[in-house]
This record gives structure tokens, sequence and C-alpha cells, in this order.
């Protein structure tokens, strides 16, 4: 017999049978709700179907009605409602996921990576070489892009034009990528194949670089070759022999180097400072000098009526061949005098803990982006001797 509104508004604590599987719950304190009775495969159960105050008489027949349909028709409701909270849980973990995916970057992804296996380097300097790496040559492509976007065709953008002009430095950021793209993916930040993956993967799409190729191929001296270098260069006589030799220190372009005056040189606060009007990027450029290039520079001669630190004939400027010349005579013609100035940057991505944005203000770079150009505000002077005295000390100089 079905409840009158009297007796569900004045019923005593206990189970109340409205019938057909419905009932009122009324517990001491008051509150009232109803529950749904019934067997499912021999089983009985009980289902809640929410309080009193939400959910009037006739909606709670109504729903006792409907679920009895359905469990005739072979369907139990209470594994019903288990199911549809299980699903509506998985769409709202997967649209979590998919936010969450949508705004992990490379670029976070790999920070967070760096942070987290940093205590299990044994080397302190790996960490910024990591990052240096990554933010010289991965991150100009993929550093701003969802990690769940990048595909093989962005690795190949990273890596190809460092392929085969800088293999090691190439080799080391792939294997570094596909670190970082390995962690997302068990983040879940990521699905599918890791596009900088080289067996199976890129192996198949860049060329293979054998010693001999490196050789042919590669303009800039490995950064590893420098020490056993330099002093072979040092032993060399000839003004064109210190000009390189200092366009290396300085990690200068040869025709600055080559058109050097005395005037630009500030001995007693150690600078070179390059005129606007010969710079690429027709700004003045201010070059930290380290112990070495001073000595280089205290040992070249001042010739009355030449202005020029490294003349060459007629106290003109040395020629634009000379520098390269001197590679050639000591048998290492492949190489050439501007990459050198890659030579650094990869020491000093691969080697040292120097910024990459002071690298870059080192090599006198235009900065693109005017975001990142703000950022850079100043030329990090300070920052740069020391770099500058680190890549002396590379070279392998004794007064280093």
């Amino acid at each position: 017999m079905s409840l009158t509104q009297l007796e569900i508004k004045y019923a005593k604590a206990g189970m109340h049978s409205d019938g057909n599987g419905l009932y009122l719950l009324a517990r001491k304190g008051g509150a009232k709700s109803w529950i749904f009775r019934y067997t499912f495969d021999g089983k009985r159960r009980e289902m809640g179907l929410g309080a009193l105050a939400g959910l009037s008489v006739v909606e709670a027949r109504a729903e006792a009605g409907q679920l009895r349909k359905r469990i005739v028709a072979g369907f139990d409701p209470i594994d019903e409602r288990k199911q549809a909270k299980a699903e509506i849980a998985e769409a709202k973990r997967k649209a979590q996921l998919a936010t969450k995916r949508a705004s992990a970057t490379f670029k976070q992804v790999a920070t967070q990576f760096i942070a987290d296996q940093e205590g299990g380097w044994r080397n302190a300097k790996h960490r910024q070489q990591w990052e240096n790496t990554l933010k010289t040559y991965a991150f100009p492509v993929i550093g701003d892009m969802p990690v769940c976007d990048i595909e093989v065709e962005h690795i190949l953008e990273i890596l190809k034009p460092i392929w085969t002009r800088k293999h090691e430095t190439a080799r080391r950021v792939r294997m570094r990528i596909e670190c970082v793209l390995d962690s997302a993916k068990v983040l879940k930040l990521r699905e599918g194949d890791n596009p900088a993956i080289w067996r199976g993967g890129l192996k198949s799409l860049l060329p293979k670089i054998s010693a001999s190729k490196r050789v042919r191929r590669h303009p800039a001296m490995p950064w590893e070759e420098i020490p056993s270098f330099m002093p072979k260069l040092k032993a060399r006589e000839g003004v064109a022999a210190r000009a390189l030799e200092f366009a290396i220190l300085t990690a200068a372009r040869s025709g600055e180097v080559r058109k050097a005056c005395w005037s630009e040189i500030d001995l007693e606060k150690r600078l070179w400072i390059i005129p606007k009007e010969k710079m690429k990027a027709e700004r003045e450029h201010r070059v930290p000098l380290s112990k070495p290039a001073i000595e280089l520079l205290k040992s070249m001669p001042m010739i009355y009526g030449c202005r020029y630190i490294f003349p060459g004939t007629r106290n003109q400027p040395l020629s634009d061949m000379s520098l390269g010349a001197v590679l050639k005579r000591m048998s290492l013609g492949h190489y050439t005098v501007h990459g050198f100035r890659s030579t650094f940057r990869d020491w000093a991505a691969e080697k040292s803990d120097h910024r990459p944005e002071a690298v870059e203000l080192a090599l006198a770079h235009s900065i693109a982006n005017k975001v990142e150009a703000a950022y850079r505000r100043g030329d990090q002077l300070e920052k740069r001797v020391a770099l500058m005295e680190d890549w002396a000390t590379w070279c392998g100089d004794s007064h280093s």
C-alpha cells in the first residue's frame, strides 16, 4: 500500500514500504531518503535514490518504475549506475588529460625532466649541458609546442642543419629529445612512437656519417680538438697565425680581426670595442679580452703610421684568404676560419655551464625574437668575461 503525504511527513525512524520495492528510510535525526529494493540474479540489492527533500514521492515512484523496467530487460540498476559514474569520471579524466596535454610544452617537460634527473648525474655540469643544447637547438623549433603534437618532421627540422656539420652535437641533441619525449609518454602527455627514436626511426631518414665524411663535410673543428690544435698554432710564426689565434680566442669574425685597430683596444679595461660600422649587426660590440688575448696583443708590434693590429702588405689589413691559408699550411684546409665560431658555440653548449644567451651575445648574433631581445637587454659583459676566460682555459693557454 502506498504511503500518504501525512505518513511520509510524520514517519518515525525506520523503513516504510511504499510498494513495488520503494521504501522511505527515516532516520532518528529527522532526515529521510528513498530506497529501492530489488532482486537480480537471485541476489537482494538495495539502491539509494536520493533525499526526500530533493525527490518527491511522485518522482521517487516514477524512478522506481523505470528501474523495474530495466530489471525486466535484464540490466542491474546498481551496475548501470556504477558504469555511468565510471564513464563520467573517464570522460572527465580524458578532458583533463587533453587540457594538460595541450598545455604541456616540450620546454616545460624538458625542464621538469632535467630537474628530476639531476640528482642522479655525477657531474654537476650535466644539467647546464642539457639545458644549453636543448635551448640552442631544440627549443627554437619545438620549445613552445605541446609534446603531444611533436612529429618526426619537427625532429628532422632540428637535426638536419647540424647533422653533418656538427654531428656529435646533433647526436646528443637527438638522444636528449628522445629521453624527454619518453618521459612525456610515461606521464601520458603523448601517445604513439617516439619521433626521435633512432632504430626503426630517424636512422632511415638521416645519412650515416663516417669518420672520413665528418672531416670533409665539417667546416668547424670539433671543440675536443682545440686543446691540441692551439699549441701548434701558437708555434707558427707570422701575422696571419697571430690573427687566427686572436680570432679563436675572441670568437670574432675574420673581417673584424683582420681590420682590428689599436684604437679599439682598451688594455686597462681589457676590452676590444668594435665600432658599429664594422659589425654585421650594425651595433657596437664589446669583446672581453682574456689573459691570453691580452698577452697576444702585447706581443704584436705597433708599427708607426699603421693603425691595424694585424697588418698585411703596405700596412693594409690582411687579405680575406690569409687566415684560411694558415690552416691549409697546417694541413687543416678542410676547416674554415668562420667555423671556429661554431666550435666556440659547441664547446659552450657541450662542455661549459655558461648560459646560451651569453654565448650568443659573445658571437654578436642578432636577436630576431623581440621578447627574447627584451629579456637579454644589455650585453651581459660580466658574464662574458668569465665565458671568454673559460674558453681561453680550454684553448690550453698557460696564462689561463
